[in-house]
């Protein structure tokens, strides 16, 4: 795709990229798509697909409660948790403050419940399956994970078309859950209605924005503080993963958003 090529004028040392289709097809490549880039907090959305598997089995509940709330508060960054403590900032399900000790917490409750620790159960659970063989969680189930281009690749696919759990559990959990709770969305600051499912970021009507102008309202994905995103985006039938080796930062609020307006129009040409 012609749009990817502009990666090449990014301020970063290494960057990567794919868009794939729901049937798993690449559309366009760009860079070392095998070469492995820590992801932040695109981890997130990898712990909360391993949370997914862990309620289709019957392990653990979204209702259960966990922490100061319940595993769908936690999921949903609608626990009150503070971003890196165990302080209670609000009443869960009042206000979103992203959280990635929600998560750290969401993941001990999968593994209390598995008796399997977390790392190797995401492992088992998705990696494995997906055949993301370069994937590996490190540290932070919030942060922790390290991956290619190509093995997202394979995790976008089955986002848009899941074999691992069920259409309708992935429906649910791309959708908002705690609508119209207000929030700040890290680097983009405060926003009236700070949509979030149950992992995953949804794009709704926030403004400014880390995905394009022309992303539809259902788009949802995650970026992360390492200059990494993935997006899907229902409406195009497609998703993008874009991985890097340069912090977030202005460069990457200028960047993104029209690099997501080029793949879409280009997709839609």
């Amino acid at each position: 795709m012609e749009s990817l090529r502009v990666m090449s004028s990014w301020p970063v040392g290494t960057a990567a990229a794919a868009v794939v289709r729901a049937d798993g097809g690449v559309v366009g490549a760009h860079g070392p798509v095998d070469h492995r880039f820590p992801l932040a907090s695109v981890t997130k959305l990898l712990t909360a697909y391993a949370v997914l598997v862990a309620v289709e089995e019957g392990a653990v509940e979204w209702d259960q409660p966990a922490g100061p709330a319940t595993l769908r508060h936690l999921v949903a960054h609608a626990s009150g948790l503070a971003f890196d403590s165990a302080d209670a900032q609000a009443a869960p399900g009042t206000r979103r403050i992203y959280s990635n000790t929600g998560f750290e917490l969401l993941a001990r409750a999968v593994q209390e419940a598995t008796e399997i620790p977390f790392d190797a159960y995401l492992a088992e659970a998705v990696f494995a399956p997906l055949g993301m063989t370069s994937s590996s969680l490190d540290g932070s189930p919030a942060a922790g994970a390290t991956s290619t281009v190509s093995d997202l690749v394979r995790f976008a696919a089955e986002l848009q078309a899941p074999k691992l759990v069920s259409e309708g559990l992935v429906a649910e959990a791309t959708s908002v859950v705690f609508p119209g709770l207000r929030g700040v969305l890290p680097g983009y600051g405060v926003q009236r209605h700070n949509d979030w499912g149950l992992g995953f970021e949804v794009r709704a009507d926030k403004s400014p924005h880390w995905t394009g102008t022309t992303s539809s309202p259902r788009t949802f994905g995650h970026f992360g503080q390492t200059g990494t995103f993935l997006w899907v985006d229902p409406d195009a039938g497609a998703a993008c993963v874009a991985l890097t080796d340069r912090a977030f930062g202005d460069w990457a609020v200028r960047a993104w958003t029209p690099f997501t307006d080029g793949i879409l129009a280009e997709l839609t040409a």
